[in-house]
């Protein structure tokens, strides 16, 4: 599953997760770190990509537009880097499960 990381989550993700989501993209890596939402989500859908975000606002987007793209919402507040990068880390198999089910647009991790 190729992830990419919205604005609201560290760059330093890629790198750290490169093993488990490779091929995954921040989106200052494709010049997006200032687009708006809908802009990123475009892009998303076009590159086959599921946004990993901290922001609700993907959410609702998912809810009203369904996918592509994918959104996987990572709920754990003011959580760290370190934090993220180990809660991707440990649901890997569950992202990997949710990024193959074709009925599937939304993934809460928390």
């Amino acid at each position: 599953m190729k992830l990419l990381f919205d604005q609201n989550l560290s760059y330093r993700l890629i790198q750290a997760l490169q093993q488990e989501y490779p091929d995954s993209r921040h989106v200052r890596d494709v010049g997006l770190q200032d687009a708006a939402d809908a802009v990123v989500w475009q892009y998303a859908a076009q590159h086959d990509f599921a946004i990993v975000t901290k922001d609700a606002d993907f959410h609702q987007r998912s809810f009203l537009y369904g996918h592509p793209p994918k959104v996987v919402w990572v709920r754990i507040g003011n959580g760290s880097t370190v934090m993220i990068e180990s809660l991707l880390r440990r649901r890997v198999v569950e992202v990997a499960a949710f990024s193959s089910n074709p009925e599937s647009a939304f993934l809460i991790l928390d």
